[in-house]
């Protein structure tokens, strides 16, 4: 039978849509069987995939349709069309029937338009779509889209998708030590390995861009099963997204659609009777008890796409790269504990005897003090302060160096197992194509141009005409980029304003408890532990601040295609959150105590605050104290799953995965990632533990990403990608600043330089006795400013001199207080250690970089053999189909059924093209790329 329905309703035109309805309504009253109703995949017939569901919210007017309205008392569904387009209705078919649409107000009238029309044109692409009835007053409604078989490889061609071919071949084996080595470690791993089908690393099906005219190329068994569900996906997306249709994007934006997404393969959140693909997921991959093990990296491509993909096999690669940096981290940190009570600088510091009077730290509440009371303090140092971290520092830097050479080589293998070689030249992705915004800026420009070239027609005609009309130019985008420039500046400014706001707050609080007595004793404690929680509280503020920040940034921005669009938010929100959670830390790594001023001649940041000073054990261990839990913010994530709600005892797949949170993108995983990142590279020299800390939060950062991708978020649109993109650039930029970083936190932060010039230069005895004496300078107190001496002094002596920490002249010299030559020794050793240090790391990692190649001996043979083998395979096809030609023509009674079947395909094939190719101008308005 066939069935007229409206499906435009414009002031100027009504169309009308001609469609045979196959009969898929199902019948409540008529039992199912059980595979029907466990085929959560499907439409009604339990035969055409479910390869998209659009949803969208409804509102009409009245509860009931009109008289003229479609309905149908056993249906629950309408389906739309079956792909099948302009045909005439038969003798004994139904008379066209209108729809009538109920009284809706204008902006729902309006989104019902667009969405028909949206609809309409992925009709006219083959897609076929099934429907829900609007039989409530209002509520939400899925549109389920399936994609033909026939549109399936048209597009796949368009695309020059790379399908596997009937040819296999077998992998080079690597050479006999290599192979030995690789089944050794293979045995052993061999209980880390996630029990999935095993991947088949010795023989692989050569590749080629899908062509319907090569068909006898391809192996293909079930047209169901040939392209799997990733790749059905991105083909009806990439049908959505195209320059003809409105983008869904687009849609979705405007709240036209409320959402648009692939369905999951079985029922998430409804039980744990997983099926295929993503049991093994869930059991292997997204469970807390599986955390011992690999991932499953080339199913979570499969499933996910390789944008996916490649980020998981990123993140497993860095962590497993933790593994020895946390080795090492940890036995720094116990060489520092091993020695601590041989360190003759922290016994000099803890020895009472000694009788070291220091300054006053405030003036007036403040009294003088002996250094021995600082004893803990220096002990605690020197566990992250020694000289075995000076080499775990040269060892970090090599480390990021071999991570990021590793990382390339594993890309370049998976981008060869994947068929992502040469996919920027070959395959057409969605993410090149102009994005709403863009082309809505474009039309405004458009008509905004068409309107003064009407207004000034003949006075500035050439110049309307030579303009410009379809692109933005930098003229159009200049605003933005000064709004850009201007808001990020303001940001960074406001950044330091917060960290200068904090370290004011320490002054001032510092000084306030300093004038009681009982508070006196636990200043610098209190002060450091709260000035701390509030810079942390301030830092995830900000960052959640920044984010949206960065977004509206781009956004006014308008780039062009989504790619653009991604990258320039990328670098802004890695800028704002760069300098938000390494700025405080930054301060005490490298200003903190450098601008104090000395005894008599202090600096004042307001009248009666002085600049806050370093801890009597010097600022490293302030700085790891710092980093703590700046480094906590970026550690063990927690994540609430989000259950599934439906009316229904029995929801459908669309419905559960409604319920799920939608996909936004990996730009906030690799940005946790790549902030922990320099936290573990940049002051590692500082607190050699951050990678084993950062290794424990990374084994449950895995499962809990897996989770959250597996059962909390709606299955992401496959994305093909060669590589991480920009941040991998990101990465290279944070691994070289990191060698500057240590380098500076050696020389200026820690006291490992100036201990190194006293033992070669001022020591007696070629050891570090009485380097303590030697770090602090005499002031007479007689000097002291009117009004600054200690109040009600309890010391138990009277003090002529007080010490404190620099390398200045005696007040009995002539040139009193002024810096010594001690001074100036230690920071030309400063800066020639930074020389070469930098130098040193710089050059050892061109060294690793140069003998790692970038891509491995065996995948760059297997690559060559392929392409050879493909030419050959291809040449031999064509010979054997020539071959086949010439028999038939001269004994057509001796074709085989296989033949006659693959000439009857060839011949419906070539007149489909024809067919196609005579309504081409006819169907251009909706998709020039869809035509056969």
């Amino acid at each position: 039978m066939y069935l007229v329905i409206s499906v435009f309703r414009t002031p100027a035109l009504i169309f009308t849509l001609q469609s045979p309805v196959v009969n898929n309504f199902l019948d409540p009253n008529e039992p199912t069987s059980s595979e029907a109703r466990q085929s959560r995949m499907h439409f009604l017939d339990n035969q055409r995939k479910v390869d998209y569901v659009l949803v969208y919210h409804y509102r009409n007017r009245g509860a009931h349709p009109s008289h003229g309205s479609f309905s149908h008392p056993r249906a629950p569904l309408a389906v739309i069309s079956n792909g099948e387009m302009g045909k005439e209705p038969n003798a004994a078919g139904q008379g066209n029937m209108m729809i009538e649409m109920g009284p809706l107000d204008a902006l729902e009238e309006e989104k019902k338009e667009q969405r028909e029309q949206f609809e309409y044109k992925l009709m006219e692409a083959g897609l076929e779509l099934e429907k829900d009835l609007e039989n409530k007053s209002q509520g939400s409604s899925f549109v389920r889209i399936h994609a033909p078989w026939q549109v399936l490889t048209r597009e796949a061609e368009f695309l020059k998708i790379k399908v596997p071919t009937k040819k296999m071949y077998e992998i080079k084996s690597k050479g006999t030590i290599a192979k030995k080595f690789n089944d050794i470690v293979q045995k052993m791993t061999s209980p880390l390995q996630p029990r999935v089908p095993e991947h088949n690393d010795k023989m692989k099906n050569l590749s080629y861009p899908f062509s319907r005219e090569k068909m006898y190329l391809y192996n293909i068994q079930d047209k169901d099963t040939f392209f799997d569900n990733a790749t059905r996906s991105r083909i009806v997306l990439t049908i959505f997204i195209f320059p003809s249709f409105t983008g869904i994007h687009s849609l979705i934006a405007h709240n036209i659609y409320e959402a648009a997404y692939p369905l999951h393969d079985v029922g998430i959140l409804l039980s744990l009777s997983f099926e295929k693909q993503c049991k093994l997921l869930y059991q292997e991959w997204a469970c807390y008890g599986v955390f011992y093990k690999f991932q499953p990296i080339d199913l979570i491509r499969k499933y996910f796409g390789e944008k996916i993909g490649l980020y998981f096999a990123w993140l497993g690669l860095y962590t497993s790269f933790l593994i020895p940096s946390s080795v090492i981290g940890v036995i720094v940190f116990l060489y520092g504990c091993a020695t601590i009570e041989d360190d003759i600088p922290s016994k000099e510091m803890c020895d009472e005897n000694n009788g070291f009077t220091m300054c006053p730290l405030c003036d007036k509440s403040c009294d003088y003090w002996n250094l021995s009371t600082a004893c803990g303090t220096a002990r605690a140092s020197h566990l992250f302060d020694n000289p075995a971290t000076v080499f775990f520092s040269i060892f970090m830097a090599l480390w990021a160096t071999m991570f990021l050479e590793n990382w390339k080589r594993l890309q370049m293998r998976l981008g060869y197992f994947w068929d992502l070689t040469g996919i920027e030249e070959e395959e057409v992705s969605y993410l090149e194509h102009s994005r709403p915004e863009y082309e809505t800026r474009v039309r405004e420009k458009m008509l905004k141009g068409q309107k003064n070239h009407v207004q000034k027609m003949e006075t500035d005609k050439t110049e309307s005409e030579d303009e410009d009309d379809d692109e933005l130019t930098w003229k159009d985008r200049l605003p933005g980029y000064m709004m850009n420039f201007a808001s990020i500046l303001f940001m960074i400014a406001l950044t330091f304003s917060i960290v200068f706001g904090v370290i004011v707050y320490r002054i001032t609080v510092a000084a306030a408890l300093s004038l009681n007595k009982s508070t006196r004793p636990n200043v610098r404690a209190t002060v450091t532990a709260t000035a701390v929680l509030i810079n942390l509280v301030v830092i995830l503020i900000l960052d959640e601040i920044y984010g949206a920040v960065a977004k509206w940034l781009t956004k006014i921005e308008v780039p062009r295609t989504e790619e653009s669009f991604e990258q320039r938010l990328i670098l802004k929100a890695f800028l704002l959150k760069f300098v938000n959670a390494y700025s405080s830390i930054f301060y005490v790594a490298f200003f903190k105590g450098r601008f104090v001023g000395r005894p008599g001649s202090y600096v004042y940041v307001f009248d009666g605050y002085r600049m806050e000073e370093c801890a009597p054990g010097g600022c490293l261990m302030e700085l790891c104290l710092q980093l703590i839990p700046n480094l906590s913010t970026h550690l063990f994530p927690t994540s609430l799953l989000k259950t599934a709600s439906s009316e229904s005892k029995h929801p459908e797949q669309w419905d559960l995965d409604y319920s799920l949170e939608p996909y936004t993108g990996l730009t906030p995983e690799y940005m946790e990632m790549i902030i922990q990142f320099g936290f573990v590279s940049l002051f590692v020299a500082s607190f050699p533990l951050a990678p084993l800390f950062a290794l424990l939060n990374n084994v449950i950062e895995v499962r809990l990403d897996a989770k959250k991708f597996v059962t909390e978020l709606r299955r992401p649109d496959a994305v093909r990608t060669k590589d991480i993109g920009i941040w991998f650039d990101i990465l290279s930029g944070i691994g070289k600043f990191s060698v500057i970083s240590n380098a500076f936190v050696i020389a200026v932060t820690s006291d490992f330089i100036p201990r190194l010039v006293y033992q070669y230069s001022y020591s007696h005895n070629g050891t570090l006795h009485g380097f303590i004496n030697h770090t602090l300078s005499y002031f007479n107190v007689s000097q002291m400013k009117e009004g600054t001496q200690p109040e009600n002094s309890h010391f138990g002596q009277e003090v002529l001199f007080c010490r404190f920490k620099d390398y200045r002249e005696p007040p009995w010299a002539p040139n009193q207080y002024e810096f010594s030559k001690q001074y100036w020794s230690i920071l030309s050793a400063r800066l020639a250690f930074v020389i070469i240090f930098q130098n040193l790391v710089m050059f050892l990692s061109v060294l690793v970089d140069w003998m790692i190649p970038d891509i491995p001996k065996d995948i760059s043979d297997q690559i060559q053999k392929e392409k050879s083998l493909l030419m050959d395979f291809f040449l031999k096809e064509e010979h054997e189909k020539v071959k086949l030609i010439d028999s038939a023509q001269r004994s057509p009674k001796s074709l085989t059924p296989s033949f006659r079947h693959f000439s009857r395909q060839s011949s419906r094939h070539s007149s489909q093209s024809q067919r196609g190719s005579q309504r081409g101008s006819h169907a251009s308005s909706a998709s020039q790329h869809t035509i056969v």
